[in-house]
């Protein structure tokens, strides 16, 4: 899963409705069943981990979320990035996949690139010089903690870098980091599909030293961090599962835990402005717990706090942008953050 189609202007995926029940018992017209969401993947059920689920439950009623109003138009339809849609379910993805996999076989077809070719390109550059930046030292909003010598040697220090792509669907964002130099390269998807094409595809043109792993980002089994941690699109679709506004909570958890210290994650959207995505952030480093065993009072509120887990560190400029309502904007928002 690393994205999802972006509808044209009069799609009716900008209508989508919230599934009825009956809507995830029945099969769809591909034969997807809605409510195999809860099938156990190799590493288990997500819905099922009722201990993270309640966890999860407790963070969202403690949050702060904007209004409903702050997102929707005067329009009468709820608003399109909370709608729930099949684009949520793993079935939806497994299926996808399935026929992708198929095509590839019998045309040796790559698939779709998610959000289109023009937006990896712009991701997978811009993402380079955030990196060699880094690397040289010419980023000011980002701190080294070991406090190294800038990276004279440019796209040669990319190298070192450690890169996940989380819904890496069929791999082509690594590929293309590849070809910029990046090479310790690990993709996961929750979809065994997804896996399967991506090593295809991989393998087919000469990139066998990308690792593909089925991995569930929600309940992921990876022990390992990583200084590059790449979202197209994953975000988007975990928001439009039924139960998206919970698993938007446990993915920040999650992805908390793979981004190495001074690391950062980027997040590529179609369906959170980067200002959304920078208060969904704020939202997340407001959880934080003080320290145990020591009651919370004005002294000891801040100390005893951990530093926020994560902090806005730059974004894409170069998108086309469109007026509405009076405000501008574009289609796609691609956002890094800094792991604290």
């Amino acid at each position: 899963m690393a994205g999802f189609r972006l509808p044209p202007e009069d799609s009716d995926l900008s209508q989508a409705r919230a599934p009825a029940t009956t809507d995830l018992i029945s099969d769809d017209d591909r034969s997807v069943a809605a409510d195999s969401w809860s099938i156990k993947s190799d590493y288990g059920s997500t819905l099922d981990d009722d201990q993270r689920h309640a966890d999860a439950s407790e963070a969202l009623s403690a949050a702060t979320f904007p209004a409903a109003s702050d997102y929707s138009s005067d329009k009468e339809e709820p608003d399109a990035d909370t709608v729930a849609s099949m684009l949520g379910f793993q079935s939806y993805w497994d299926a996808t996949y399935a026929d992708e996999m198929t095509n590839f076989r019998e045309h040796g077809h790559v698939g779709e690139v998610w959000f289109g070719a023009d937006v990896m390109e712009m991701v997978v550059s811009w993402t380079k010089s955030l990196c060699t930046n880094i690397c040289q030292g010419q980023l000011a909003n980002h701190v080294d903690d070991d406090k190294s010598e800038p990276d004279e040697k440019g796209d040669k220090s990319l190298v070192s870098w450690s890169v996940l792509d989380i819904g890496t669907g069929n791999g082509v964002l690594l590929q293309e980091l590849a070809k910029q130099g990046f090479s310790d390269l690990t993709g996961t998807d929750f979809s065994d599909g997804a896996i399967d094409l991506a090593r295809s595809l991989a393998d087919r043109d000469g990139f066998t030293n990308i690792k593909f792993l089925v991995d569930d980002v929600l309940e992921t089994k990876l022990e390992r961090k990583f200084r590059l941690v790449m979202d197209k699109g994953t975000l988007d679709a975990i928001g439009l599962h039924p139960d998206g506004t919970i698993k938007r909570i446990m993915y920040w958890y999650s992805v908390s835990k793979l981004v190495a210290p001074g690391g950062i994650l980027v997040i590529t959207s179609c369906n959170s402005t980067k200002d959304e995505l920078v208060q969904e952030v704020t939202n997340f480093n407001q959880r934080g717990v003080v320290a145990p065993q020591e009651p919370e009072t004005p002294g000891n509120q801040e100390a005893g706090r951990d530093p926020p887990p994560f902090r806005f560190l730059d974004h894409v400029r170069s998108y086309p942008t469109f007026m509405f309502g009076g405000s501008v904007g574009s289609r796609v928002a691609t956002v890094a953050f800094l792991r604290n």
